[in-house]
């Protein structure tokens, strides 16, 4: 019987491809895809290091060196967009990253469940709109003769066109982002909030704790975890602050502040620049991958746990 068990095992450990096939089918077909559109067109990073030529071809077209990156920095139209960037990005993390998590210690609180469930349903209906369709719900809001001007009419206040002035222009960002994603970014929060041990706000009521004392000893360490993490992969794509949401809400008169990397890059590829394009690309990726390994080297110093890797 000894015998046989032992024969099993070794069985089993000369084939592990083959104990694991269930889940090695089920991987396979999100690895190959992930393969062709993540790492298939890596190569073409290469015109940003060439004067590139559609008749020549990527790899028939001239190397240029650094040239291209030394167009880029000394473009005013880049500083332009490099600053826009991050005043937008720089809101993301300061405004906009809290909010999910905000509105899933607001639920978290709520005893009514059906008042829950309307709220959390009315916050992830949003997501699944174009921001074509929003921008276009939020210039008709916010119109000359829209109900946001006709509601300050009431009560004297003058109308103003709050898309075309760029003095407004952050705020509507900022606030029909938060419109957009609030709902949608609470769910991995709410999730977490889930697994939180409900013997450890008994035990806090039990010690006289409040509402504000558990939140503050109880939920909030217990869904940290799942902050960091979060807020790492935010860092990844902290340049990337929205190309659709931006270019639809960007008009003439707030080209100035709107202008971004992405759009720049748009610009460029309009204008069949290709190498300076992918140029501006790789310097968003180099910094985002930056900013992670960066952001996971602290948070492994402060808490190995919360790191990524």
């Amino acid at each position: 019987m000894s015998t046989l068990t032992g024969a099993a095992a070794q069985r089993r450990r000369r084939s592990p491809y083959r104990r694991y096939l269930p889940l090695i089918l089920i991987f396979l077909p999100g690895f190959i895809i992930f393969m062709v559109f993540a790492y298939g067109p890596l190569p073409g990073i290469i015109i940003a290091f060439k004067n590139f030529s559609v008749i020549e071809g990527i790899w028939g077209s001239d190397w240029a060196g650094l040239d291209n990156f030394r167009r880029l920095f000394a473009g005013a139209d880049f500083g332009q967009a490099i600053r826009n960037t991050l005043v937008l990005a720089g809101l993301d993390l300061i405004i906009v990253f809290p909010a999910p998590i905000v509105l899933a210690l607001l639920l978290n609180e709520l005893r009514w469940n059906p008042f829950k469930r309307l709220v959390q349903t009315l916050s992830y209906l949003p997501h699944f709109i174009s921001w074509v369709v929003l921008a276009s719900i939020l210039f008709q809001f916010l119109g000359s003769a829209g109900p946001v001007n006709a509601f300050l009419g009431l009560f004297g206040i003058d109308g103003q066109p709050w898309l075309l002035q760029s003095q407004w222009f952050y705020v509507i960002y900022v606030v029909s982002k938060i419109w957009a994603t609030v709902g949608w970014g609470a769910i991995i929060y709410i999730a977490a909030l889930a697994g939180i041990d409900p013997t450890l706000h008994e035990a806090a009521r039990m010690d006289g704790a409040n509402r504000w004392q558990q939140i503050r000893h109880v939920t909030l360490p217990g869904i940290a975890p799942t902050v960091a993490i979060m807020f790492l992969l935010s860092l990844s794509s902290f340049l990337a602050v929205g190309f659709d949401q931006v270019y639809n809400l960007t008009t003439p008169s707030t080209q100035q502040v709107a202008d971004i990397i992405d759009t720049y890059v748009l610009r460029q590829l309009l204008s069949f620049d290709f190498s300076l394009s992918m140029a501006a690309s790789v310097f968003q990726a180099v910094v985002g991958l930056t900013l992670v390994l960066l952001g996971n080297w602290v948070t492994r110093r402060i808490d190995p746990e919360r790191s990524l890797f």
